[in-house]
């Protein structure tokens, strides 16, 4: 049984996340509310947007780089925050997903700090009795 959802590391000038699931689709969303809990506080965001996201990428841990990145770009590019991840289709190297959320707004949202990528420095995807866990660093 998984105990947490994630913890936050320290990694020198970035910032790193230790995410954990049950299963890969709950892994993969728990690293989503992770990185939004970097950006922000998620309890703050409110379910007033649902986007659709899918990625298709080379392997998994492509795919779980790519899906995060696609979340900063959708906050960069269009101020929306998300704090729910409803993993619908995860197989191999595909992702489909729907995001809930809300755009951004600076009277109830603060910005705790920005976050640039996720990288591959050190990302390793384990998968042991207890579930999935993998340790992400994104640069800040």
């Amino acid at each position: 049984m998984v105990k947490r959802a994630f913890e936050i590391t320290d990694h020198t000038a970035d910032v790193g996340i230790i995410a954990y699931g049950a299963n890969i689709k709950q892994l993969f969303s728990n690293a989503a509310l992770a990185l939004f809990s970097l950006i922000t506080e998620p309890e703050n965001i409110e379910e007033k947007i649902k986007r659709h996201v899918e990625i298709i990428s080379e392997d998994r841990d492509s795919l779980l780089v790519e899906w995060l990145n696609e979340l900063i770009y959708l906050f960069d590019a269009e101020h929306i925050l998300f704090k729910r991840f409803n993993i619908e289709n995860l197989r191999g190297n595909q992702l489909r997903a729907i995001c809930y959320g809300e755009n951004l707004d600076p009277l109830r949202h603060k910005i705790n700090m920005g976050v640039k990528a996720a990288t591959y420095h050190m990302l390793e995807i384990n998968r042991d009795s207890d579930g999935y866990e993998v340790q992400i660093i994104f640069d800040v």
